[in-house]
């Protein structure tokens, strides 16, 4: 049954949000918390009720994202500054050679951004497409548009990357099952949208090099072997922990199920992996302690605001739980017989294009899923439909997202020229990432 009250609730919760953001240009952490109140307040919740809902909303949420989303940023910092993520990209063009550039630009932005953010990824390794273009004289979008999006579906679809960590957890979904079906959906989107597309649209724009301030580098890089095993320890514990899960008291024994799902746990395994590279790729290189202490610390600013931005989010889905306006549309949501996907997919993607960006889509969107899962749901399920969500929220870059300006500047391209080249390949990618996870879904 459908209740006119807490209908209007939301939709008013959901405009406000969108005016304070793209209106009135206020900090997206603050609107989403005043978009919560605005739910409850108008839902008839009493007012010290709602203030509990927020606190509850919040630290449920958090206990989580913080420490993993702390964690990351302090790992890809590290990896930035020892040069790792140029090494990793100097490694697999020597390997594919310049012919094959564009394949070896989409990998290696779909492995820099799991420890780097994707705006950094694409600023450090910018120079390299550079070089490459002033090297073949072929269209600079060959090169960049297959790093950028190796870059997005990994800032997307897999974590520990912020978006999917918040996703997962307002969803209630398993890391290890979002990594897998992250990688299945992931792949295909990143060679759709990068190497075949940037091939087509490279054909029809001749883009050269812009001039540019260069990034600096360390001259010496750190062997590739061990950027490879840093990158891959906290994924592979992760995915070796969830898969473990299914063989207790069957085949493994309880002991080294227990010890793989402590190792696997996102907390410990990216702690292993700050550690291995705090060590290896800083001590061991030469750099002081005190440099690594405030290379640390200054990499958790942005990180701090991704945390309260999902934190915010927590609240947003709370909210909509606790005024039973989550209950209501799940109610209708099931007797219409509207798929969830499609319907997580569509609010994702909605979000993004009027507000721009892909987290706050994200997080948004997941507030508006969570309250229409049921408990029949399984957890590879809840993975796919993080996926659907990020896949969503990666759609139709344009001007009101940072990432479109970013590009355009560094690419030197024009608006046009942005809209046909980055806009298109997001598109793409999200529209691949939801086919393929919609198919995949066919087997759950």
């Amino acid at each position: 049954m459908i209740q006119l009250d807490l209908i209007l609730a939301v939709v008013l919760g959901i405009a406000t949000l969108l005016v304070l953001i793209l209106y009135f240009r206020i900090q997206a952490f603050i609107s989403l918390l005043i978009a919560s109140l605005v739910v409850g307040l108008l839902a008839g919740m009493p007012p010290l009720e709602i203030i509990s809902t927020i606190q509850k909303g919040m630290a449920g949420t958090l206990g989580f994202v913080a420490v993993v989303v702390g964690l990351g940023a302090i790992f890809g910092a590290i990896l930035e500054s020892s040069g790792g993520t140029a090494a990793l990209a100097k490694f697999l063009i020597s390997k594919f050679g310049e012919k094959n550039a564009s394949w070896a630009m989409v990998i290696t932005g779909f492995f820099v951004a799991i420890p780097v953010f994707f705006d950094v990824g694409f600023v450090i390794l910018v120079p390299v497409i550079y070089a490459l273009q002033r090297r073949t004289k072929k269209s600079l979008l060959i090169y960049a548009l297959p790093l950028l999006s190796g870059l997005a579906i990994t800032h997307a679809f897999i974590p520990p990357t912020p978006g999917p960590i918040a996703v997962a957890e307002i969803l209630g979904a398993d890391l290890g099952y979002v990594i897998l079906f992250g990688f299945a959906a992931g792949i295909p989107a990143a060679i759709i949208s990068g190497p075949i597309f940037s091939k087509y649209i490279s054909k029809r724009l001749i883009i050269e090099a812009p001039e540019a301030e260069e990034v600096e580098t360390p001259n010496d890089f750190p062997s590739i072997g061990i950027i490879l095993s840093i990158i891959s320890l906290p994924i592979l514990l992760i995915i070796l922990g969830t898969v473990l899960k299914g063989y207790s008291n069957d085949i493994i024994p309880d002991q080294i199920v227990n010890v793989f799902a402590f190792l696997g746990h996102p907390f410990i395994a990216l702690i292993l992996a700050n550690m291995i590279a705090w060590y290896l790729l800083g001590i061991k290189r030469g750099h002081t302690k005190d440099q690594l202490q405030k290379l640390s610390s200054k990499s958790l600013a942005p990180a701090g605001i991704i945390i309260l931005l999902t934190g915010a989010g927590g609240v947003f889905k709370q909210m909509l739980v606790d005024t039973g306006a989550g209950e209501m549309l799940a109610t209708y949501f099931s007797g219409s017989g509207m798929n969830i996907f499609l319907f997580a997919f569509i609010a994702a993607g909605l979000v993004r294009i009027l507000q721009g960006s892909s987290t706050v889509a994200m997080i948004t969107a997941a507030g508006l899923t969570a309250p229409l899962l049921s408990d029949a749901i399984s957890d590879p399920v809840k993975a796919m439909l993080v996926i659907a969500i990020a896949s969503g929220a990666s759609l139709m870059s344009h001007v009101n997202d940072s990432g479109f300006w970013l590009v355009s500047k560094y690419l030197g391209l024009t608006e046009k020229q942005t809209f046909k080249s980055w806009t298109v390949m997001t598109t793409i990618l999200g529209l691949v990432g939801f086919l393929t996870v919609s198919l995949l879904r066919i087997f759950f």
